[in-house]
């Protein structure tokens, strides 16, 4: 499924269904007054009443294609609303198609504490509303350093450990100090529920997107095609780790981010 006429030129793609061909964000805000959000919701709930239009695009593509299907980054869609969810548990339960979520989050959220919480808040909200498969992502890797440097070693952020460790640089910010008990106990939801986590994303480098195809077909069950009948097979893919944890965050930590002598890596929480 394609974007939409709005986005820049230099981020466009060819996608073989396009929405648009359905219905048009900018003549919905011409034609009913509003806003971008406002007519995504509304292009949503006309594309969940007209499913059979998209199941008849995606009919021949089925058999030997896989499919990506690029939603637009409102979080309102997929927290709030129940249009988007109903198209994706359609195809899921009803088309039999195999489904994984992948919630892309900007690496450099984590270099500010509090706006590190809203993700973790947005992606466990988005998890529990959409009920599938789900990979949280820090995209933009590369970038993570982008506006500060990082109070914790990258793992810390990955893996979602002790939230209490960032109270204290929570509370040295007079904008969030006041919300103390709450971001406390926002803190507690994310970590009693325990199923955020996130993965890397450097979309320039090969290896990093293969890394996380690798992660989103075994989530689906794509990883096992073919295997049918071979027990020993199956569960040796299903137990072993994509990757080792240090390919996983401390390559990545010492590829995209800045050493500092005067941090002491025992402070990080382990």
């Amino acid at each position: 499924m394609g974007a939409s006429s709005w986005i820049p030129d230099q981020v466009r793609y060819e996608c073989a269904v396009n929405i648009e061909d359905l219905v048009k964000l900018e003549d919905v805000m011409s034609q009913y007054d509003l806003g971008p959000n406002g007519g995504l919701v509304f292009c949503m709930d006309y594309l969940e009443k007209n499913l059979d239009w998209l199941q008849e695009k995606l009919r021949p593509l089925i058999k030997d294609h896989y499919l990506i299907f690029d939603f637009p980054g409102q979080v309102e869609l997929f927290t709030l609303h129940s249009n988007a969810k109903n198209v994706i548990l359609e195809m899921a339960n009803k088309w039999d198609y195999r489904l994984t979520a992948v919630h892309l989050v900007d690496a450099h959220l984590c270099s500010d504490p509090g706006k590190y919480v809203s993700a973790l808040l947005v992606s466990l909200s988005t998890m529990l509303h959409l009920e599938l498969p789900h990979i949280n992502v820090l995209s933009k890797i590369d970038l993570i350093e982008s506006y500060g440097k990082l109070a914790f070693n990258l793992d810390f952020y990955t893996d979602v450990q002790d939230l209490s460790y960032l109270q204290g640089y929570l509370d040295s910010d007079p904008r969030s100090a006041k919300y103390r008990k709450l971001t406390k106990e926002l803190c507690e939801v994310v970590e009693d529920y325990g199923l955020v986590s996130f993965t890397t994303l450097n979309i320039q480098d090969k290896e990093s997107v293969m890394d996380l195809l690798r992660i989103i077909d075994k989530s689906n069950g794509y990883v096992f095609r073919g295997i049918e009948g071979n027990i020993n097979e199956f569960n040796k893919l299903a137990a072993a780790p994509t990757k080792w944890d240090y390919d996983r965050t401390m390559a990545i930590q010492e590829m995209y981010m800045r050493d500092d002598d005067d941090v002491n890596d025992s402070d990080t929480p382990r």
